[in-house]
């Protein structure tokens, strides 16, 4: 279970940051700067909330395992910004905020009388931080923009799989989390330079660039020489060896051996001198044009050794090399435990409860994790009296007329 006692208040513990959207492209954006200390006041409409609380395959007790990851170290408050009234409330949050994150369709703020003009005349020090499928501007900008389609767009699916299937995705949201990745970078960078200058400014980061930014070298290679990427499986193309192996017992694992010393040192570890002499295998073009042969040559040789000698061999040669992880694996292992990469909180519902740990990791002001994600509407009292002065009467007759 996590000290919360000895959590530091992390280096955005002086940033205020109100959290509008839902799903994971915004939302993650603020569970990374609530990680490291900011104050990420959630806003989500009264008796429904961020679709995220219902979501996730497992749902023991019928709470999401999910939602307490991604609503971590965030306080929530409704507000239905549907309303005059909810907007106005929106607005007076805002006027009093660093930074905020939102990943509606663009124009929805505007149709809202929260445009970024109008909220920065009452703050202008403001950053608004806008994560949407396509961006702010374009053609495209209209459109709905989930991170399956930015995905689609920015490259990445139509790279991934194997050749002879229809392109495949990963097992995770992969453009939503990218763009959220850079919509925080962004958001740091203009507070950086709100601190230089005292002018905040629009964060505007797009499902597709983000993934797009993750594509190496794949526009250079069709322009300039009408190379095209296709899928390739488990490997890339002229990297070798570079590859998922069998063992003995059954079990994959994964040797990255195509550095040239690298490789030497496995064809030491595999008592195998004539493969690093071979002319054929001998620079890591030669590897790359002779792939299939040399991954045959190493299958054969972890094939007849359990997963643990080959392993070990491996790492006290100094070659790459490791299991592929389930989450089991994950629990099990030594370093996950050594580096507390795993951290466990006390839930209401669900007792004792694991998530990832925040990275990275920094030396003199870490960020930690303090709770899991809040009840909806659990810190509205709080943060509506705080700051904005509310009374208890003035809240209950928000709260009937159904605009918290």
């Amino acid at each position: 279970m996590a000290d919360l006692t000895t959590a530091t208040p992390g280096p955005l513990h002086d940033l205020r940051v109100i959290e509008m959207g839902q799903l994971l492209a915004g939302p993650f954006c603020g569970q990374l700067l609530g990680d490291f200390g900011a104050e990420v006041i959630k806003l989500e409409s009264p008796g429904q909330g961020d679709p995220m609380r219902e979501w996730g395959r497992e749902k023991p007790k019928g709470r999401s395992l999910w939602w307490p990851v991604v609503a971590r170290n965030k306080k929530s408050v409704t507000c239905n910004l549907r309303t005059p009234q909810g907007q106005d409330l929106a607005r007076r949050l805002i006027a009093k905020a660093d930074v905020v994150v939102e990943n509606f369709r663009p124009g929805t703020l505007e149709r809202w009388g929260l445009d970024y003009e109008t909220l920065r005349a009452d703050n202008p020090g403001l950053i608004l931080t806008r994560v949407t499928g396509y961006g702010q501007s374009g053609p495209y900008a209209g459109r709905a923009g989930f991170g399956s389609i930015g995905e689609a767009m920015g490259g990445i699916r139509y790279t991934t799989g194997d050749p002879d299937h229809q392109p495949a995705r990963t097992g995770i949201s992969l453009g939503d989390s990218l763009a959220a990745v850079f919509a925080t970078i962004g958001t740091l960078a203009a507070v950086h330079h709100r601190e230089l200058t005292g002018r905040g400014q629009i964060v505007d980061s797009a499902i597709y660039e983000a993934v797009l930014a993750m594509m190496e070298s794949l526009l250079p290679e069709w322009d300039i020489t009408g190379y095209q990427r296709e899928r390739t499986g488990a490997v890339l193309p002229n990297v070798a060896p570079s590859n998922v192996y069998p063992t003995a017992g059954g079990e994959m694992i994964l040797i990255a051996a195509n550095q040239d010393t690298v490789y030497t040192r496995l064809t030491a570890a595999m008592r195998r001198p004539d493969l690093a002499a071979a002319q054929r295998f001998a620079t890591h073009s030669a590897r790359g044009e002779n792939m299939a042969e040399l991954d045959d040559i190493i299958a054969e040789w972890t094939s007849a050794r359990p997963a643990d000698e080959v392993l070990t061999l491996l790492h006290e040669a100094g070659v790459p090399a490791g299991r592929i992880y389930t989450a089991r694996d994950m629990f099990a292992d030594p370093h996950f435990a050594a580096r507390e990469a795993i951290v466990r909180l006390a839930h209401p519902d669900l007792g004792d409860f694991p998530m990832q740990n925040v990275f990275p990791r920094l030396s003199e002001t870490p960020g930690s994790v303090r709770h899991t994600g809040p009840e909806l509407g659990e810190h509205s009292t709080e943060i509506y009296s705080t700051l904005l002065g509310l009374s208890s009467d003035e809240l209950a007759g928000l709260a009937t007329a159904g605009i918290v």
